[in-house]
């Protein structure tokens, strides 16, 4: 089968910088406990592979970062790429735990920037998705933060300041944040609009966009967990009108699907191990709809296979 390989695909460098330094703790073979704070990046394999090798995920749907370091008595904390808020933080500190934080340097950079933005009494309208724990720390620094996905949810803040900043999570859609921000310069004319979407995002997006239209299918292959890699399906779908499929593995595609396809497209979230999309590459280059031997998707991938500093 006719197979475009999308470029980037694989790790951005904030997750390089998360795996590496968490894999360097387990070889200093600290007698420590350590936890991380919430899936290190949204990939159950990477989450998996750390847990084989004794370092606790802490992570829970109904609970924040803050009331999760409830659970954390002593030894080493790990924030994650996503970033926390300040009371995330000083909370860690007033327990006496080691922090290791591995927060992105472009969320570090957004979070500065809505920070400087509050000290000259601004209100922050942020796009992006709730619950998310990017969100969750943008929102953790004050309460003049507002977290918002669509705009229903904008004209429900009916915010009275004259001092309106929107800004919004790197791993959001280009798209929904240009649709979104236009509908809010309706309301609020005069708002100060910075956009923080990562530059690893952005030029995996736009590749997205701008891929062929002969290709007949673009397989996405992330963690149903990660924003970035499901914002990519919905780039594929609403801009470049091509259908897409988010995957996780090898084992997700669907060989009756795939039997009608002659060219398809592959890209990966940042956080999606290259192993895995090469894996789906290799597949998809083999396959012949009329042979069956070249139908067995059955992933051959081994977590410890999977997340090696080779890898990286």
């Amino acid at each position: 089968m006719e197979t475009v390989k999308l470029s980037p695909r694989g790790y951005c460098h904030g997750v390089v910088n998360a795996v590496n330094t968490i894999s360097n703790l387990i070889e200093k073979s600290t007698e420590k406990n350590i936890t991380i704070l919430g899936m290190v990046i949204h990939n159950k394999q990477i989450v998996s592979y750390f847990e084989n090798e004794g370092i606790k995920t802490l992570s829970s749907e109904s609970k924040s970062r803050l009331e999760l370091l409830d659970e954390i008595d002593d030894g080493i904390v790990v924030f994650t790429a996503h970033g926390v808020s300040p009371k995330v933080r000083q909370k860690a500190k007033d327990k006496g735990l080691e922090i290791i934080d591995t927060t992105c340097d472009d969320v570090l950079k957004s979070q500065n920037l809505i920070i400087k933005l509050l000290e000259k009494d601004y209100k922050i309208i942020y796009i992006g998705k709730h619950n998310h724990p990017e969100s969750e720390a943008a929102k953790g620094i004050d309460d003049k933060v507002h977290v918002v996905e669509t705009i229903e949810e904008v004209i429900s803040l009916n915010l009275k300041s004259r001092n309106i900043a929107v800004t919004n999570q790197t791993t959001m859609s280009l798209y929904d944040i240009y649709n979104i921000t236009e509908e809010i310069k309706k309301i609020y004319p005069d708002i100060y609009f910075v956009d923080e979407v990562c530059n690893a995002t952005r030029i995996r997006q736009e590749a997205i966009k701008n891929q062929s239209k002969t290709i007949e299918h673009c397989f996405i292959v992330g963690d149903k967990l990660s924003n970035n890699s499901s914002k990519l399906r919905e780039v594929s779908i609403n801009e470049s009108h091509i259908p897409s499929t988010l995957i996780e593995s090898v084992e997700d595609i669907d060989i009756e699907m795939l039997k009608q396809f002659k060219k398809v497209s592959v890209s990966s979230g940042a956080s999606t191990p290259t192993k895995i999309t090469n894996e789906v590459i290799q597949f998809l280059e083999k396959f012949d709809s009329t042979d069956l031997s070249t139908h067995n998707n059955e992933s051959q991938l081994t977590t410890q296979t999977i997340i090696t500093k080779k890898t990286l």
